[in-house]
């Protein structure tokens, strides 16, 4: 009987959980293929949400995913871990031990086999090793970081309450997420604000800093300066052409000397792989870490070691780190590994621009398909930011399945009739 080829997912983020379901449900539902997925965490959420779990707008115990139920229910398996080293002679992985809260070992060191090695572990903010930025400032890169920042940002909100001070907090990166966070935490007061919580809008000080010339530079200019409009009428200061070179624990330090004070600094500038990727010794890397890839997915070097979203680079001709991006890639390997299964060559992938959403919470949005642009504005905004929430349950569908995909979406809906709109606790 022919040995099953083992395929190991590394993370499982939107590219990892959809490729992981996929190929769970071709291959490992006919016993062709073992489908392993591995993951720090035992939970997996659409990244795009983060800036919202953040600001406690939406509730992440109702979007998230069990990776456990997940496999057991679409034919693959999976395990804890972090990746500590790579042995492609032998073609295992090594899992870092997982350490109790105590300090005791929890589970030892594992040593995983693999006959394809998928990477898509997502990729990180780049703090370009200014100092003091990781050590003062908050990151939103994953559900951690994002309860943690609530947290945070609740207990500063009781401060400011108690002492009867605004509450000053630094955004540097004027990207998606940082433009998204700053609107949203304004939109988590306005909806307290419903609960007589003795806060403002007005006390909420919020500083919104991007290096570059404009913000959301992978936008059309004209979206750009219509959002950075609707940021300042929110009370949002937008400071463009601004270099942070550092950071302490009162605040920002500009390349002028000049100091931007925050209570709350937040970095969501740049983009880097995440440091699991260094266990990739010998492999070809871009420079921010990122594996580089051919138009097949394959690494470079290994045509058994596959890697996709944003912790690739396609060597020939990059394509955006996005989650539409991300997505493609996990549907063309879905479709290639099972031809690979049957022995057959990696056909290379071609991504397919569908156009970009970004939305300023209930208060406005901006979407481009191809040289065309739609929403803005408080009423024509409302067309980008249905299809934002499209696209989330377009996601919910391709990991649930249409049945299961369209009674979480009402149980969604049904569920905003209960709980309070923000979370106040």
């Amino acid at each position: 009987m022919e040995e099953r080829r083992r395929l190991v997912v590394l993370g499982g983020g939107v590219a990892g959980l959809e490729l992981a379901t996929h190929l769970g449900r071709r291959l490992g539902r006919q016993g062709r293929a073992d489908i392993l997925l591995i993951d720090r965490s035992f939970f997996h959420v659409w990244k795009p949400m983060l800036h919202e779990f953040a600001a406690g707008t939406i509730p992440d115990d109702r979007n998230r995913v069990s990776f456990v139920a997940h496999a057991s229910r679409n034919h693959f398996h999976f395990w804890p871990g972090t990746l500590d080293a790579v042995d492609r002679p032998a073609r295992t992985i090594a899992l870092a031990p997982i350490i109790g809260d105590d300090g005791t070992p929890i589970v030892e060191e594992r040593k995983i086999p693999y006959d394809a090695l998928i990477v898509a572990i997502g990729s990180r903010a780049n703090d370009f090793g200014l100092p003091g930025i990781a050590e003062h400032c908050r990151f939103i890169d994953n559900l951690t970081e994002a309860e943690n920042f609530f947290g945070l940002f609740r207990m500063a909100v009781l401060r400011a309450i108690d002492h009867g001070t605004p509450l000053d907090i630094a955004i540097v990166g004027g990207g998606a997420t940082g433009v998204e966070l700053a609107a949203e935490l304004h939109r988590a007061i306005d909806l307290a604000m419903g609960y007589k919580i003795g806060f403002s809008r007005a006390e909420l000080r919020i500083t919104l800093l991007e290096a570059g010339s404009r913000i959301l530079p992978a936008f059309p200019e004209r979206v750009s300066q219509d959002a950075e409009q609707a940021l300042r009428r929110l009370g949002i200061q937008v400071m463009t052409g601004v270099d942070i070179v550092g950071a302490d624990a009162r605040g920002l330090i500009r390349k002028s000397g000049q100091r931007v004070e925050a209570e709350i600094r937040v970095w969501a500038a740049g983009v880097k792989a995440p440091s699991a990727t260094d266990a990739f010794t010998d492999l070809d890397k871009a420079k921010g870490g990122q594996l580089l890839v051919r138009p097949t997915l394959q690494s470079t070097k290994d045509d058994a070691i596959f890697a996709l979203g944003d912790c690739s680079v396609i060597a020939e001709k990059p394509v955006p780190a996005t989650a539409q991006a991300a997505r493609q890639q996990a549907r063309h390997l879905s479709r290639e590994l099972v031809h690979w299964v049957e022995g057959r060559a990696i056909r290379p992938f071609r991504y397919r621009d569908h156009g970009a959403i970004v939305t300023l919470g209930d208060y406005d949005g901006w979407g481009t398909l191809g040289r065309y642009r739609f929403g803005g504005g408080p009423l024509h905004g409302l067309t980008a930011r249905l299809g934002h929430d499209l696209l989330y349950r377009q996601h919910q569908m391709e990991i649930y399945g249409p049945v299961r995909g369209l009674v979480s979406w009402s149980a969604d809906l049904l569920d905003g009739f209960v709980r309070p709109r923000v979370r106040l606790g």
